[in-house]
């Protein structure tokens, strides 16, 4: 298998072992086919297979020196030999000319010619130029220098003895001889002769190509009947990242692995494919291609999923998520940082890769539905057999192929189009749309700007490196480690883990598998990316919105507008705060009440006595939320009580969740002599519902309604103790924890 420029990466031998790569006369250096015939058969396109002046010559020295001094044989005799070997006798050598007669008669001079060139035998089990070209001197049979070529002219004649990585010294003799015989007949100047004497032969080692060698197996299965195959990559950045890959895993745990593939955007053809970290190696399962390998995707699904949303109109870059426990059914989904954010905006969302508000959204886009999009589009996800698409897909409950998912990432910059990476040169083109382009763009750009929230962030320093568009991921049980990255260029693929699909504790995508992504983009050619990059498409404007009810500025009345958003939108599309899941009263949106004018109080249908009434508009926020907001704005969105002569309305049905526990900023501490944690007991009353209960944003434990907890607290300092329900009832409290 060759590079996209020729260079070969991977030789595989024949059936008998030997390695040859046919090659056609225009593929070699006229230096070498001077020196070839000019040393091998002058006479070679005059001549109708057999030089009889030649045979007479060798005739008369081997009778006068009793044996044989010069062969005589033309280039055609000698193919004639390469492809019917026969006995050095008189019978044998009339057998040959026989041969070459036929030869000359059925084949034209340059076809062969490219037999020799092809066959010819240079010692080993190296066999054509081409092949020799590389084993010996490390670079194509089109690149030789007037010395090269000559050593290269002789080698055929003795291989064995002449082999220049065993006997440099044999080697370059006879390659004088050639040069001697060269400006003998004129073929070559004196310049070139004298400066091909002075360069000495090399004594470089017998190097079998092996790079991208998992690829180049894979192309030869597919392609058995191939003598040579055209691969799409570059073979220096190949090499370079191979390279790469070892030394970065240095310091990482025994039996690890990797996988990488850089895919050239325009084309989507790949320039580096790296399917193992070394290849051949027993203890890493190199000869496992995780290129290809099925993984579970961890969180990289994540911005297909939001982009879809975007354009369903579901959302917009800054829609209010919630971040806070719920139940999906029997499915609890938590994030693998365990800690809860409460209001988020979707791009947020998605830049801190949160498992429930991806949850959340899948929930509402329809688990099926996406994996069908995502199948059409080249990026099929693999269930266990009779299982269907669920919700525990889009954190990685599913299996995905690296090579798919690159393909699909690269549409965040090709305007929604993924497609099918492509290994070899005359490969079909398969591309399919996933996004639109503006939702594409506006995935890419949450994805550019965010900044990763991992203990590496003062290692990974991107402020001076490519604008990249990336998102990572890590598999249930620390199996994947995944980054993927897109450029106006290219789309790079990471995977670390190990194939046989043991843990690796500590490392995850962004630690692990982030550096490296970099590291690749690193190593890849600079250009001006301000000329590749695709302005704001004209279906998305930018957009300043509303908090809670995410209405743009202009449609929210100002008393109504909690906090202010910058972002993008499709146009025409400015989908608004979705109401609560499971409230049964408090839902999140505009509410319109009736109130007293002197004294506030709210007035339902039914009030005895007659009130001064007035409107109140009150912008209320998705009910699970609450704890996360400042009292400020907990204050703007509270109901007013109900008036004392007014029957109760639906509003007074509301639950009031109150913690029994210690009192309010109490103080906690062991006892004496004791080495037990300090914990206290906690329940919620005033509700029939779940509790869910949450220590410092973070969920500890769900108790049915009036049941105790017993908290265990490992840290000292203030301890802030919340208890929610998904109806939206809550309170909190406060504690000090000594040490």
């Amino acid at each position: 298998m060759t590079a996209r420029d020729g260079r070969p990466l991977r030789a595989f031998a024949s059936e008998n072992g030997v390695w040859r790569y046919p090659v056609k006369a225009e593929d070699v250096s006229p230096l070498y086919l001077e020196a070839l015939i000019g040393y091998e058969d002058r006479y070679f396109y005059y001549h109708a297979g057999v030089n009889p002046i030649a045979i007479t010559r060798a005739a008369n020295q081997g009778l006068r020196n009793g044996r044989v001094v010069s062969g005589g044989s033309t280039i055609t005799m000698q193919v004639a030999r390469i492809l019917e070997p026969h006995p050095r006798t008189i019978l044998g050598k009339m057998r040959q000319i026989l041969r070459a007669y036929q030869l000359e008669w059925h084949l034209s001079k340059t076809e062969i010619l490219e037999i020799y060139l092809s066959y010819a035998p240079f010692g080993g089990t190296i066999e054509g130029v081409e092949a020799a070209s590389w084993a010996y001197l490390g670079k194509s049979s089109k690149q030789l220098s007037h010395s090269e070529a000559a050593l290269l002219a002789v080698l055929p004649q003795t291989p064995s003895r002449l082999r220049p990585d065993r006997n440099p010294e044999a080697a370059r003799k006879a390659r004088d001889k050639v040069l001697k015989r060269l400006a003998e007949n004129n073929i070559w100047s004196s310049i070139p002769i004298a400066e091909a004497k002075q360069e000495p032969v090399v004594t470089r080692s017998l190097r079998i190509p092996m790079s991208a060698a998992l690829m180049a197996q894979r192309l030869r299965n597919a392609n058995p009947s191939k003598n040579k195959i055209e691969s799409t990559l570059d073979a220096d950045l190949q090499s370079l990242l191979e390279e790469r890959l070892k030394n970065y895993f240095s310091q990482l745990p025994e039996r690890s692995s990797a996988a990488l593939l850089v895919v050239d955007n325009q084309t989507l053809e790949a320039r580096a494919y790296v399917g193992s970290l070394s290849f051949g190696d027993e203890k890493t399962l190199g000869h496992v291609d995780m290129v290809q390998a099925l993984r579970s995707p961890g969180s990289t699904l994540k911005p297909f999923l939001y982009g879809l949303a975007m354009d369903d109109g579901l959302i917009h870059t800054e829609s209010l998520l919630v971040d806070a426990p719920q139940d999906f059914g029997d499915y609890r989904p938590a994030n693998f940082d365990p800690i809860y954010h409460g209001p988020v905006s979707a791009s947020e969302a998605l830049q801190l890769s949160l498992n429930v508000p991806a949850v959340d959204l899948l929930d509402r886009v329809g688990s099926e539905r996406f994996a069908a999009r995502l199948a059409n589009a080249g990026l099929p996800m693999r269930m266990p057999e009779g299982a269907k698409p669920n919700l525990s897909i889009i954190l990685g409950g599913t299996g995905v192929k690296l090579e798919e998912l690159v393909g699909a990432f690269a549409a965040f910059n090709r305007e929604g189009v993924a497609g099918r990476v492509r290994y070899a040169k005359q490969a079909a083109h398969s591309d399919r749309r996933i996004l639109s382009p503006g939702a594409a763009w506006m995935i890419r750009e949450i994805l550019e700007t965010h900044k990763s929230n991992t203990q590496n962030d003062d290692i990974l320093d991107t402020s001076h490196r490519k604008r990249v568009a990336w998102k990572t991921g890590t598999s249930y049980g620390f199996r994947d480690a995944w980054a993927l990255g897109t450029t106006p260029e290219y789309t790079v693929g990471v995977w670390v883990g190990r194939p046989d699909g043991t843990p690796m504790p500590g490392q995850y995508g962004a630690i692990t598998a982030l550096p490296l992504m970099y590291e690749v983009f690193d190593s890849l050619p600079r250009s001006d990316q301000s000329v590749l990059r695709t302005e704001m498409p004209k279906a998305v404007k930018a957009i300043d919105i509303c908090w809670p009810l995410g209405r743009s500025v202009q449609e929210t009345e100002a008393g109504l507008c909690h906090r202010q958003r910058q972002g993008f939108a499709l146009i025409n599309s400015v989908p608004p705060t979705w109401p609560d899941r499971n409230a049964r009263v408090w839902n999140a949106g505009q509410l319109e009440l009736q109130i007293d004018a002197q004294t506030g109080l709210r007035l339902s249908t039914d009030c005895k006595q007659t009130h001064s009434q007035k409107s109140l508009h009150i912008a209320r926020w998705p009910s699970l939320t609450t704890p996360w907001l400042p009292i400020s704005l907990r204050e703007k969105t509270r109901i007013p009580a109900l008036a004392a002569d007014c029957t109760e309305d639906t509003l007074a049905s509301m639950e009031t969740l109150q913690i029994d526990g210690p009192a309010e900023k109490s103080t906690l501490a062991r006892a004496p002599n004791s080495t037990q944690p300090i914990s206290a007991e906690f329940r919620a009353l005033g509700t029939q519902d779940k509790v869910k209960w949450l220590v410092n944003g973070q969920w500890v434990a769900d108790t049915q309604a009036g049941q105790k907890i017993l908290m265990k607290f490992d840290t000292a300092g203030v301890q802030r103790i919340t208890a929610l329900t998904d109806a939206g009832a809550w309170d909190e409290m406060s504690l000090y924890v000594l040490k």
